[in-house]
Formats: C-alpha cells, structure tokens, sequence
C-alpha cells in the first residue's frame, strides 16, 4: 500500500512555471504636441463643453478628464457639470461632482467656500451633498 502511495506522487506530471506576465504600463499624457492653456480658457473650454452635454456616458467623460488636471476646476464649471447631470437625469454624478470637489481642495475651509457659493445652484437643483445625505 505504501509502494502504490509513492507512485502515485511520483506519476504526477511537475507543476508548470507561472508564465510571467508583461508589466502592466501606466497611461502617461504628453502635451508637447498642444500649446499650454490658460486657466481661464480651461474654464471657458468645459463650461461649453458641460452646456453642450447630451447623454451620461459624454458627461462622465468629461468630468474623468476636466478632474484629471491638477487644478480644481471653477465654481463656474462645477455649476456647469451639476445642471448637466441633472439635465441628463442623473442625481449621482451629481453628488459625485461635489465629492470630487471636496477630494480636489486642499481643505476644508476651500470646500465649504465652494459650497457656500454654489449653494443656490444646489437649492435650485434640488442636489445634497454626501454628507448632507449620510448625516456626516
């Protein structure tokens, strides 16, 4: 019995090595091509762009791209995105675009300015925020 254990083990075939997978590349920008913009001229170019919104998934790109700068974007642009989310009907992107405010600035005091200022859009709009929502 002890014999026929032992073969069994040794008929096995030999795990195979882990086949090494190709390093997974992080997306890198190059703007060597374009001509530097201005900070007033970012605004300008995504309130047009969030004014001109049809559909969710233009307005969830947008907003991917106007957070991925290092800047945070105006109060102008934020109101822009928020009466686009609700113009498409989508009261979540809403809340997101005030949390992504709220990740974007570098305190607390900067992020209660932009709320004061945008509060009568967000009256109007009928939005809360997450910790309005979540009683934080």
């Amino acid at each position: 019995m002890l014999a026929a254990r032992s073969l069994r083990f040794v008929a096995r075939p030999a795990l195979a090595k882990a086949v090494p997978r190709p390093a997974a590349f992080a997306a890198v920008r190059f703007s060597s091509t374009h001509a530097e913009e201005s900070y007033e001229e970012f605004n300008a170019r995504y309130r047009q762009f969030f004014g001109e919104v049809t559909d969710l998934f233009e307005l969830q790109r947008g907003l991917n791209n106007a957070f991925a700068y290092d800047l945070v974007p105006s109060t102008e642009v934020v109101e822009a995105a928020l009466r686009a989310s609700r113009k498409v009907n989508d009261y979540a992107t809403a809340v997101r675009i005030l949390e992504g405010v709220k990740e974007k600035v570098e305190n607390k005091g900067q992020y209660e300015s932009y709320i004061n200022e945008l509060k009568p859009v967000i009256e109007e709009l009928g939005i809360q925020t997450k910790e309005q929502l979540y009683n934080l």
